[in-house]
């Protein structure tokens, strides 16, 4: 298994995820964010969400793109260094 050698987390959108999964209304929960997944045909559970969230867990770009979709932000967004203003998914 790779290794990271820049440091402790294995992902820079794990932040933005639950900053943004937290912040969109209704809140919606790491469990929530896993089933709507499974729809969009990506395999994760509530635990994998978990792991990406605290950057224990690397992120496919096919995963980014799905969270990406479902939590209704652009994947720059759960890429991006700065706080940007998250719009409803409704």
């Amino acid at each position: 298994m790779f290794k990271n050698k820049n440091g402790t987390l294995n992902n820079i959108s794990g932040k933005n995820i639950s900053r943004i999964r937290k912040l969109i209304s209704p809140t919606m929960s790491q469990r929530a964010l896993a089933d709507r997944l499974q729809l969009c045909g990506i395999d994760v559970d509530k635990n994998a969400i978990q792991r990406i969230e605290c950057g224990k867990r690397f992120v496919t770009d096919i995963e980014l793109v799905a969270i990406a979709e479902v939590l209704g932000v652009t994947v720059l967004e759960l890429l991006s260094h700065e706080e940007l203003p998250v719009n409803n998914p409704q």
